[in-house]
C-alpha cells in the first residue's frame, strides 16, 4: 500500500450491521471490532444495528441505509456461511446495483493464508447501490479484522494509491442524475 501524503484524509460515514440469531448488543464482538477499527482510522459510525438472520429484514435495513444521505458505506458481519440460516449474501445481492466481485476473491485470498482451505466456507461479498458501498464479512472478529485491515481500511483511505473507493464515491450514482 502506498499512501500519498500530499492528499488529505477524507472521513467516510460507515454503518455497521451485525447479523446473528444468537448475539446481543452486549456480546457483539465482531461489530465491536469493526466499530473500533473504523473510528481509529478516522471514520464516523453513522449507524449500528443487530438483526437476526432474516433475508427480508437484512435487505430492508440495507435499503434504508443506502437511502440515507448520511451513509457512505455499509459493512455487515455474520450470515455469510453455508448453513440454511446464512442469508446475508442473498440479502446484499437483493440490494446491489453492481457487485464488486473481486472483493470476495481478495477476501478469500487473505483468508487462505490464515485458515487454509477452510476459507472456502466464507462468502464475503461487496457491491454498490444508490451511491453507497456495501460489504458483507463473516461473523468472526478475526474475519472482521482481516476484511477491515487488509482491504477496507486501505480502500477507504483517500490517500491510498494507485486508486481507492473514496475517490470514486461521488461518481457511484452518476447514472441516476440528469445531465
Amino acid at each position: 500500500m502506498t499512501l500519498d501524503d500530499s492528499r488529505p484524509f477524507v472521513s467516510t460515514r460507515i454503518a455497521v450491521l451485525t447479523v446473528s440469531d444468537t448475539r446481543t448488543v452486549d456480546d457483539d464482538r465482531s461489530g465491536d471490532t469493526l466499530a473500533e477499527r473504523i473510528e481509529a482510522a478516522g471514520h464516523t459510525i453513522a449507524h449500528r444495528a443487530l438483526v437476526e438472520d432474516d433475508r427480508g429484514r437484512i435487505a430492508d435495513i440495507l435499503r434504508r441505509w443506502v437511502a440515507d444521505p448520511e451513509v457512505d458505506v455499509v459493512i455487515s458481519t455474520g450470515g455469510t456461511g453455508l448453513t440454511g440460516r446464512d442469508v446475508t449474501v442473498e440479502a446484499h445481492r437483493d440490494v446491489y446495483e453492481k457487485e464488486i466481485e473481486a472483493f470476495g476473491t481478495l477476501f478469500t485470498m487473505i483468508s487462505v493464508k490464515k485458515i487454509g482451505t477452510s476459507a472456502i466456507q466464507s462468502r464475503a461479498c461487496g457491491g454498490v447501490a444508490g451511491g453507497t458501498y456495501l460489504f458483507a464479512l463473516p461473523g468472526s472478529p478475526s474475519a472482521c479484522r482481516d476484511g477491515w485491515d487488509e482491504i477496507l481500511a486501505p480502500q477507504l483511505d483517500y490517500r491510498h494509491r494507485p486508486c481507492n473507493f473514496v475517490e470514486i464515491l461521488p461518481r457511484l450514482d452518476e447514472h441516476l442524475k440528469r445531465t
